[in-house]
């Protein structure tokens, strides 16, 4: 089984980091679940049921459609990217996880590619010194490049940086343009 996979999409780091230094201090949203993590770990909406900027919270069980936010719409780059995925998107949120804080590990409830609703991960500001580890297994990422991660399994983050770590974080659902960037044993 794939548990993880670099996607072969070419996004531009410092582009993402430009779109980056336009979110404000202010816009920053605690993450809901306080139970999973140590230090300071935050968000921004991009994309949220109804298109409300303060909600972090990628509720399954939401009435209402998945929309841009206002914050999205500053953002240029990130609208281009989110434009090349010619998938169904879900929830979009920028995730910080602060200097020296951790996320502990936990499972996510049907986000692998066998449920059909993936999250994938773009980092955008990271560094050697961040740790992120899936079912045992630390996963490279490195600025600009798209993950896959089966988020049904164990997985957690450790930042023993002095620099916050940000991701762009996607959701999405499994169409035929997606698979067809996954390698064929997954199909």
């Amino acid at each position: 089984m794939v548990t993880s996979f670099k996607l072969p999409l070419d996004l531009d780091p410092q582009r993402l980091k430009q779109d980056l230094d336009l979110i404000q201090p202010e816009e920053w949203v605690p993450h809901f679940n306080t139970a999973y993590y140590e230090g300071d770990w935050s968000g921004v909406s991009l994309r949220s049921v109804g298109g409300k900027a303060t909600q972090l919270y990628p509720d399954p069980t939401a009435h209402g459609k998945f929309a841009d936010t206002p914050t999205l719409a500053r953002c240029p780059y990130f609208q281009e990217v989110l434009v090349a995925f010619q998938c169904p998107l879900e929830s979009v949120r920028l995730l910080k996880l602060s200097a020296r804080s951790s996320i502990r590990e936990h499972r996510d409830h049907m986000l692998g590619y066998e449920d059909g609703e993936l999250r994938l991960h773009i980092p955008i500001v990271t560094n050697p010194d961040v740790a992120f580890f899936l079912a045992g297994e630390r996963v490279p990422m490195q600025a600009g490049e798209c993950w896959y991660l089966n988020l049904n399994l164990p997985h957690r983050v450790d930042n023993q940086s002095d620099h916050d770590r940000v991701h762009l974080v996607v959701d999405c659902l499994l169409d035929d343009w997606l698979r067809a960037l996954f390698p064929a044993e997954m199909a």
